[in-house]
């Protein structure tokens, strides 16, 4: 069925947003370093995977965007530590620690930013270990780094032709403004924000989720592309199924960097039991659309489909060399 122009003009708009061509510089920097999907850690994960007795170690970390740095430090330093979090959590893991790199003209400015780190790492009961500070610097700059363990694997290169897209996002809260971020961490209690850590790393190891990442800077339309061409897949996003916030722009919402948020691909048996796991939580999640074979990540809706992208043309992270698992 053919799009509608409102439609269209949404998908023109998505694929200029900054937040979704960011994603365009990972393929530079490991075309430079020559790294592939096929790499020790195999890039293009959410984490870095490293094989241990008893499961697997997960490495990761996170840089952030100086403008969003400076317009809300203490947001920024949580941020370090939730979104490291997320990460770990998409891979089926359990975070254990946190370092921190942070510059800074001064040690008043970079307060703030400390001041949130510790705040999140208290919340989610994760310690902040160590670091590296400097405090004369031209900028107030940071990034954080992340160790956890997985039992079993959620990954980026796992999805299947005939498995159903879930979307999981906590919808409580509000836009950190002028940001595109989706805050429902700052109004959930600590109790409940440690409860959560546990869904990802349960559900992997039940068996019922082996393949999926967590929602990131580039929303729910860059993630599952970036999801898409790690697995070899096509992706069809059902639009109207999404969970979302009310009085949301659906093209905002695309695009936003929820602080409780997964794309998970499941086996169709499984998608109702994987949704009520998240609800029991108190955390929004539906099917909301299907794998199926091809390159391309379509979104549709009542009145049609278009055309997000296609990784066959237009590679994304262009990572995808690994042999396809499912062909």
């Amino acid at each position: 069925m053919k799009p509608h122009p409102a439609l269209r003009q949404m998908v023109r708009d998505l694929r200029a947003h900054p937040s979704i061509l960011s994603k365009l510089d990972i393929a530079q920097s490991t075309a430079t370093l020559g790294l592939s999907a096929q790499s020790e850690g195999q890039p293009g994960d959410d984490c870095a995977v490293l094989p241990v007795k008893g499961g697997f170690d997960l490495f990761a970390c996170e840089g952030f965007i100086n403008a969003f740095v400076h317009a809300d430090p203490w947001f920024a330093g949580w941020c370090a530590v939730m979104v490291n979090i997320s990460d770990i959590l998409s891979m089926g893991g359990r975070p254990r620690c946190v370092t921190n790199a942070i510059w800074a003209p001064s040690a008043e400015q970079a307060q703030p930013v400390l001041a949130g780190m510790k705040a999140a790492s208290q919340a989610y009961g994760v310690p902040i270990v160590g670091g590296h500070t400097n405090l004369h610097s031209d900028q107030l700059q940071l990034s954080a780094s992340i160790l956890g363990h997985a039992k079993h694997v959620i990954s980026s290169f796992s999805a299947c032709p005939g498995d159903v897209l879930i979307c999981a996002i906590d919808l409580k809260g509000s836009y950190r403004e002028p940001f595109d971020n989706w805050n429902a961490a700052l109004t959930t209690s600590p109790v409940v924000l440690r409860k959560n850590l546990e869904i990802l790393p349960n559900l992997a190891e039940t068996g019922m989720v082996a393949a999926g990442k967590d929602i990131s800077q580039g929303g729910i339309v860059g993630t599952a592309l970036m999801l898409a061409e790690a697995s070899n897949v096509a992706i069809d996003i059902q639009l109207e199924a999404l969970p979302r916030p009310q009085g949301v722009e659906l093209a905002r919402w695309l695009r936003s960097f929820p602080s409780f948020g997964f794309l998970l691909s499941v086996k169709a048996q499984d998608a109702d039991d994987v949704c009520k796991m998240f609800q029991a939580h108190g955390i929004s999640a539906a099917a909301c659309g299907d794998v199926l074979e091809g390159s391309a990540l379509r979104l549709t809706d009542r009145e049609g489909s278009a055309l997000f992208w296609d990784y066959a043309r237009d590679p994304y992270l262009n990572l995808s060399t690994k042999e396809v698992q499912h062909a």
